[in-house]
Parts: C-alpha cells; structure tokens; sequence
C-alpha cells in the first residue's frame, strides 16, 4: 500500500526543516537531532501516564549504566521487559525512546527497564552487546524486586533489536532463557545486499543507505568479522530452543526483509514466531502514533501480540 499519509506528511517537514542530513553530522549533532525529532513527534499529551517511572543504575559490562523503569501499576507481581532503544549504536538514550517504553509499560502490562548502554564511536563493538547481556542478567537476577514475577522479557527496536536478538543467542547459548523476544524491525544482518527491501527503500524513507553506512562505520572496526552473530545475529548457528518472538517490520523500511528473514529462520528452528509486516509504515514509526493514527493502531498490535506471549509465561 502507499506510504502512510501523515508519515509522508511528516517526511516533507522534514525535509523542509533544513536539518543536517545525518551522515554529514558529528555524532554528537546526530544524537541532538534525534532528541530533538522525538520531541517533536510527541505533542505532550500524548505522553502515556503510568504509575511510576524513576532512573536508576544498573550493571553493565565495564561500569554502571544509567536506566529507567517503568511500572505500568501498583500490581507487585508481573513480567519485566529488558528494553533496548535504537539509534544505530551511535544515537538515542533513554530520553529518546522514552514514550516507547511507557507504551510498552501500559500496553504489554509489564515493568519495563530502559537500559542506556555504551555508544560508539567512543565504545565501539562489542561494547553495546557486552553492556545489554550484563544488563539483563542484572535485570533477571532482581525481577522478584523489579516485575515480581520470574517473567524476563527483552525488547528493542531498530541497532536495539540487534541487541535484543543477542542478547537472547548468549543467554540461551549460557542456559539462561528468556520468556520472549520482542524485535522491533531489527537490524540482524551484517551484509544486506541480498534483501530487495534495502534498495527498494534505500532513499526517502528517514532511514536510508547512506546513514546505515554512517552508523557501521563508527560501531564497527575494520577487521571484524561480519558474520559475528553477536553482530549480525542471523548467522548464529542454531536457533533452536530460543524464547518466542514477535518480530515489527515497516513496508517501506530498508531493514524489512532481513527481520523477516530472521522470522524464517527462527520458525525454521522450531521458535514461535509472529512476524507483523507494518503496510504503509516506515523506519521508526513506533514512535509515531501522536501524528499518525496507522502507526498507532500498529503499535498497539505489536504491543499485544507481545503481551500474549508474557501473559502466556506468567501462567505457565
């Protein structure tokens, strides 16, 4: 279908703002930008009003990270949700995706921890993946005071989903699992040229080829090995015995196919798996749902669909 109206709308004042394209700016421009675009799309009535949301510390790999919970009500027994935000590894923090995390609060019924892992250029790879896996294993070792359930979920979107999605390999790869994965079109893949939606989508739709190449240059360092499933997590080896998944892609995103390819080889595997193609979205819409009602109806699905599988958890 075609691309979503007030999507398009908000790509041509965009376009008209006279914003530095991002593969021009400093990293330190790009993370302004980002900061300033979702404040932008999030009129502030729109903010989801939870119970109690409050910072916190946590442990990540080389030191303390900031972070962020989210407790959707009062109630003292129910799942927690590992969330990690996207950005390319480069850009976005907990402020960024704050009104994500509040949705996914209210809407999964579920504690969420925002977790503010190390950034590239200064921290380059493994330096997010290694601060996520410590992260969760904090989060899972203090969900009795966290959720109060044994119910550990992760979730993430975009370089997010990444990490959500290895975070998932290590644990299980350690005897650790998780009750459900929630990737939210995830960037799985190191090489890309194979999948149609990456140049179909590769120009015009917010996230394009040129700013793809920007974020890997400054996450990963030359040498490192592209098949890394702690890099591109669609070539681990075995998928087998992983948490069930509920993967988000956008029609006109050029990370679509290689989420729903990720899909095929989970479902291969044996994984449960809900892949929810978004028609008419694009990248990042999952914070779009102030401006356009399309967005919103498909992030209350995703939303749901994850739901299911904690609800599923929580009684098992």
């Amino acid at each position: 279908m075609a691309l979503d109206l007030h999507l398009a709308g908000f790509l041509e004042s965009f376009a008209g703002s006279g914003a530095k394209p991002l593969p021009q700016s400093t990293p330190e421009e790009a993370r302004g930008l980002m900061l300033h675009l979702a404040r932008a799309v999030r009129a502030p009535e729109a903010v989801v009003d939870l119970h109690r949301v409050e910072d916190l510390t946590v442990p990540g790999a080389a030191g303390s990270l900031r972070a962020r919970l989210y407790r959707p009500s009062a109630e003292r027994h129910l799942a927690t949700v590992v969330y990690l935000h996207g950005g390319g590894f480069v850009i976005g923090d907990l402020d960024t995706h704050d009104n994500i995390c509040r949705e996914l609060a209210r809407g999964a019924n579920a504690v969420v921890v925002s977790v503010d892992y190390r950034l590239a250029p200064e921290h380059r790879y493994p330096a997010a993946a290694d601060d996520a896996i410590a992260a969760t294993r904090w989060v899972i070792a203090n969900a009795g005071e966290l959720g109060g359930s044994d119910v550990v979920a992760v979730a993430g979107d975009s370089a997010g989903g990444n990490l959500a999605a290895v975070v998932t390999q290590q644990l299980h790869a350690d005897g650790v699992s998780l009750a459900a994965q929630l990737l939210i079109y995830p960037a799985v893949a190191g090489d890309r040229s194979g999948f149609p939606s990456f140049k179909e989508n590769g120009e015009g739709y917010l996230l394009d080829l040129e700013t793809i190449a920007w974020f890997e240059r400054h996450y990963v360092a030359d040498g490192t090995n592209p098949q890394d499933a702690r890099l591109a997590p669609i070539h681990a080896k075995d998928l087998a015995g992983l948490p069930p998944a509920v993967i988000v892609t956008a029609e006109y995103d050029p990370l679509r196919d290689e989420g729903e390819a990720y899909g095929r080889l989970l479902h291969a595997s044996g994984v449960k798996v809900d892949t929810i193609r978004c028609d008419g979205m694009l990248h990042g819409f999952f914070d779009m749902g102030a401006i356009s009602p399309g967005a919103q109806t498909w992030i209350d699905k995703g939303i749901a669909s994850f739901r299911k599988l904690l609800d599923g958890a929580q009684h098992h």
